[in-house]
């Protein structure tokens, strides 16, 4: 598996973004902190545009995207079509976005989950694998 994944936020998902990076360095990943580096307003599609454009681009598998609800990062993320970003907020949530859609891209809404349950997500994110079989055959449909 990868062990390169690339974090990226708004203002709002800042302070989230920097405990994720933090956990996931002393759990020996490799990280790449693609913004923003602090709480003052920015336009959150900048942040998912550069994540985005590197996972399609293969420059690493994994990718987090924070902002306050989530919604903002999916939906930018998602134009680029090799990335399968999924808003969550459940650790459940998490594991069928993995195991049936093949996500890629984890976006989490930093106004309504603590750091607990976003470590706990994270973790599910990159532990569950794809399922593939019937659903590689949907996830195949999803581009345009």
């Amino acid at each position: 598996m990868d062990k390169k994944i690339l974090l990226a936020s708004d203002h709002a998902g800042f302070e989230l973004k920097n405990k994720l990076l933090n956990y996931l360095n002393q759990k020996g990943w490799i990280t790449e902190d693609k913004g923003c580096f602090s709480t003052n307003s920015v336009d959150y599609p900048d942040f998912a545009h550069s994540l985005a454009t590197d996972i399609d681009h293969k420059k690493a598998f994994w990718g987090v995207l924070v902002c306050g609800s989530g919604q903002g990062v999916s939906i930018t993320a998602n134009r680029h079509s090799g990335v399968r970003a999924a808003l969550c907020w459940s650790p459940e949530v998490v594991k069928l976005a993995r195991n049936h859609n093949n996500a890629n891209v984890l976006c989490l809404p930093a106004r309504f989950i603590n750091e607990d349950i976003a470590i706990e997500m994270l973790e599910v994110f990159l532990q569950s694998p794809f399922e593939g079989g019937r659903h590689a055959d949907r996830v195949a449909k999803i581009n345009c």
